[in-house]
């Protein structure tokens, strides 16, 4: 059986792969670009889920971890004279401008600081629960955020980075999103996620079994900032300019939104959610138009996706208290035994 299922998981690749290959030649680059912002939204949602939703540490600095990997990644990526051009208003470090690497090393860099930030940050902020950890890592993150604002010779101020090659497609963006599905999965079923579930429903108990807290709480914290730092990279590359005002706390909202959307604590949920929100998020842009319905006219307003994405949320939090998928996940056994979901059972 368990043979059957890998052979099925291979094949499923392998037919997103294709599939891939297909909509990258037929697809324009408005589809694609959200596309691309699908497999990102991934990742960042799956690193969310993994602190928040098995771990349960209710962390909110996901902007921050992600405007590291993007800061960092991008002046890696940048030659020495485009960051010479786009520093003009005060002189750029000079070990900043001499420094470069190749897109997949800048990636990886940027996880690794991000989840270095990460160690620093957890280290104090850990020992805190619930809304004092949301509020401690929030502050965090606009701690980051104000740095990158306030060092002009480093990360150009408020004026931010521009002209950021553009290496992110789909190959990039999904590749990862699947290596990330698949490391979070691995990670969830080994002895390490069975720990962070035990954290996750009763500290105590499970510090009575002799499990570490703070050594498997830092450890989900930082294999999350690390691959928000990866998501953040690869945001950059897509998008081409990046400032600090991108990084504040509604981005950080966006990805809470998919994880609570989608379950929290499954990963296949947070993978439809974040298809959904993104696919929504460009589908109601038409809501902030003007429109005209005969007679009537309505002015466009500003932020009215993100009332609707509100209500929605607030209808899921009602009826759907864990979430669409609660704590469910795709398995094979709807091919094999005519099953789709597991069926509700109680955590571990």
């Amino acid at each position: 059986m368990k043979e059957r299922k890998n052979q099925l998981t291979v094949a499923s690749i392998i037919v997103i792969f294709i599939v891939i290959a297909i909509l990258n030649v037929t697809l324009d680059s408005y589809k694609i670009r959200i596309l691309n912002l699908c497999a990102i939204y991934i990742i960042l949602g799956l690193s969310m889920n993994l602190i928040n939703g098995f771990t349960g540490l209710f962390s909110l600095g996901h902007a921050g971890f992600m405007a590291v990997g993007a800061y960092v990644s991008a002046l890696l990526t940048m030659s020495p004279e485009l960051k010479g051009t786009i520093f003009y208003a005060a002189p750029i470090n000079p070990f900043i401008q001499m420094i470069h690497a190749p897109f997949p090393i800048a990636l990886i860099i940027g996880g690794l600081v991000t989840a270095g930030v990460a160690f620093l940050i957890g280290a104090p902020v850990l020992r805190l629960n619930d809304d004092y950890l949301a509020i401690a890592t929030l502050g965090f993150s606009e701690i980051i955020r104000v740095i990158l604002t306030n060092t002009q010779t480093i990360s150009n101020g408020a004026l931010g980075l521009k002209g950021i090659t553009r290496y992110t497609n789909l190959w990039w963006s999904w590749g990862i999103a699947i290596i990330t599905l698949f490391g979070i999965k691995s990670l969830i079923d080994g002895m390490y996620g069975k720990a962070f579930k035990a954290i996750r429903e009763d500290e105590i108990a499970a510090e009575a079994m002799g499990i570490n807290l703070f050594k498997h709480k830092m450890l989900s914290f930082v294999i999350g900032a690390f691959f928000a730092g990866i998501g953040g990279g690869l945001l950059a590359h897509l998008i081409g300019t990046i400032d600090p005002l991108m990084f504040r706390f509604i981005l950080t909202f966006n990805i809470l939104l998919i994880v609570v959307l989608g379950g929290i604590g499954s990963l296949t949920g947070t993978v439809l959610s974040a298809i959904g929100v993104t696919v929504l998020m460009e589908v109601l842009r038409v809501i902030e138009k003007p429109l005209s319905i005969g007679a009537l006219h309505i002015p466009g307003i500003p932020g009215m996706r993100m009332v609707v994405f509100s209500f929605l949320l607030m209808a899921v939090i009602l009826f759907y208290p864990r979430g669409l998928m609660g704590r469910n996940e795709f398995t094979w056994e709807y091919f094999t035994k005519g099953k789709f979901l597991n069926k509700f059972k109680k955590s571990a």
